[in-house]
């Protein structure tokens, strides 16, 4: 027979022994997903995947994306702009010339002007709008040169500061920023959609054809961590796509969706900033000798990265 006392002891060991393994599991998961989740380091400089609009990596997703860690020593980043001369040219006046001509995606990260330091980028993104006339419209600086246009001081840019590595900082903004050091390699965009960690569904202020009509899609974000995701959706995509739910066009009330999960699955924080880049006829992706996506339209300006 058992007594009521050995039944009470009983009833007292068991949730013991349960609560105890309950925490290591729980420990251990935390754990498992700390180790998971240390990218934050200066070995980590750039990686390329594909992705779809849940942000999970999907080897015929629609989302081509490149993440990369502006820290890291191995990285250096300068701006293109579409010029009939050598960029950073004076002229007889030791004023810098600013002749600009049309240029595709491919012209303008293959031309004379993309190099640095003799090397050709690694990787590359169409960025700013391009005027009738040829020049950029918006706020675009290559190596502490301007090369603007007259939306600089009105739409949003994205940009990577001057300094060593470990001082090299990802900002976003509305014209010149404060400190001079943030104002060294920058790019114009528009339609800015996460603003200090806050999202919104920028679609009425697209308009319904940039909305819902013209949704092939260029994107820059920065997250809590410091990282940067640079990303193209396209349905004319250069490799096989199979169209689903959660695999097709990016509408802008779905870009929280897709950038939380990148950086979510990838450890790379939390959104803070989220800008637009030059849409429709313009979006480009180059990475490490091929490019992904181009379309037919010329662009303003690009970005692009090289391994030091």
């Amino acid at each position: 027979m058992f007594t009521k006392k050995w039944i009470f002891l009983s009833l007292l060991t068991l949730p013991i022994a349960l609560i105890s393994g309950s925490q290591n599991v729980i420990a251990n998961s935390a754990a498992k997903q700390s180790a998971n989740c240390s990218r934050k380091n200066p070995q980590f400089s750039i990686e390329f995947f594909q992705t779809n609009n849940n942000g999970q990596k999907y080897n015929k997703g629609i989302n081509h994306v490149i993440i990369f860690n502006p820290q890291s020593p191995e990285l250096d980043f300068k701006v293109n702009v579409g010029l009939s001369h050598q960029i950073y040219a004076k002229d007889s006046r030791g004023r810098f010339r600013r002749e600009y001509v049309p240029k595709q995606f491919r012209e303008i990260i293959t031309d004379a002007n993309s190099q640095l330091n003799g090397k050709s980028p690694i990787a590359a993104i169409n960025a700013d709008y391009i005027d009738p006339k040829n020049q950029p419209q918006g706020f675009n600086i290559s190596r502490g040169v301007e090369y603007s246009g007259a939306f600089k001081n009105k739409r949003s840019s994205f940009g990577i500061s001057k300094g060593n590595p470990q001082q090299r900082k990802a900002t976003m903004g509305t014209g010149r920023r404060a400190a001079n050091i943030l104002n060294y390699n920058m790019v114009g965009g528009n339609g800015r959609f996460y603003n200090q960690g806050k999202f919104k569904d920028i679609c009425q202020a697209l308009g319904e054809f940039a909305c819902k009509g013209a949704t092939n899609r260029s994107l820059v974000a920065i997250t809590s961590k410091g990282y940067v995701i640079l990303l193209v959706n396209d349905m004319k995509a250069n490799s096989p796509i199979q169209i689903s739910a959660n695999n097709k066009e990016l509408l802008p009330h779905q870009f929280d969706n897709l950038l939380t999960g990148i950086a979510k699955n990838n450890c790379l924080g939390t959104i803070q900033e989220g800008m637009l880049f030059d849409g429709g006829m313009s979006p480009g992706l180059f990475y490490k000798n091929k490019i992904y996506l181009e379309n037919l339209g010329a662009i303003g300006s690009v970005f692009l990265i090289y391994k030091q």
